[in-house]
């Protein structure tokens, strides 16, 4: 190496200065500082969503409206809908909403291979089944790829009938009063 060129010092890693944001008591300070906003702003368990969250939120809403990613180049893949169907009910957004946001997307019909595609894709993330709606499946592709239980329809010899039903008990209210003592009191006036 020349003589003549100058490189920098080094630096010991000890004597560098922490940059503050990491250290236990300014972590510290934000952990209090979330708990004290959101009891005072969101009360006792309510959720209480920060900006990001919202944006984030109103972001996949748009999403899912428009069915293209965020700059409206690519298209949705059916596990993109999925995960951001997921994600939106796990930040507390009504499936009614949600709903109201995705357009209607054209039926599935349930070939063995979807079945089995439900099936493993179900196993490796669980989504939960209402999502399963925003992609074009039904409940009976969901029921033979078991994501939900089958209904059970109970034959009607187990059924109870109105005939075996206990019979209802009499209120114990005080009766009302006639028509006739009302009607007495209007025409005395």
């Amino acid at each position: 190496m020349p003589k003549n060129v100058k490189t920098p010092p080094q630096q010991n890693l000890a004597d560098r200065v922490p940059s503050g944001r990491g250290s236990p008591e300014v972590v510290e300070k934000r952990r209090a500082a979330r708990a004290f906003n959101e009891a005072l702003l969101g009360g006792a368990g309510a959720p209480l969503v920060d900006g990001r969250t919202e944006r984030r939120r109103r972001r996949l809403l748009e999403e899912l409206s428009q069915g293209t990613v965020r700059g409206g180049k690519r298209e949705l893949k059916p596990i993109e809908v999925l995960s951001r169907v997921q994600e939106l009910l796990e930040l507390g957004e009504p499936l009614s909403s949600i709903r109201k946001a995705c357009p209607r997307p054209r039926p599935i019909e349930a070939t063995p291979e979807i079945v089995e595609g439900i099936r493993r894709i179900h196993e490796a993330y669980t989504f939960p089944a209402a999502a399963y709606t925003f992609v074009g499946l039904d409940a009976a592709a969901l029921m033979k790829a078991g994501v939900i239980a089958p209904k059970r329809d109970f034959p009607r010899s187990t059924a109870p009938s109105r005939k075996t039903a206990p019979p209802r008990t009499r209120s114990t209210r005080p009766p009302a009063k006639s028509r006739t003592t009302k009607a007495g009191r209007r025409g005395a006036a």
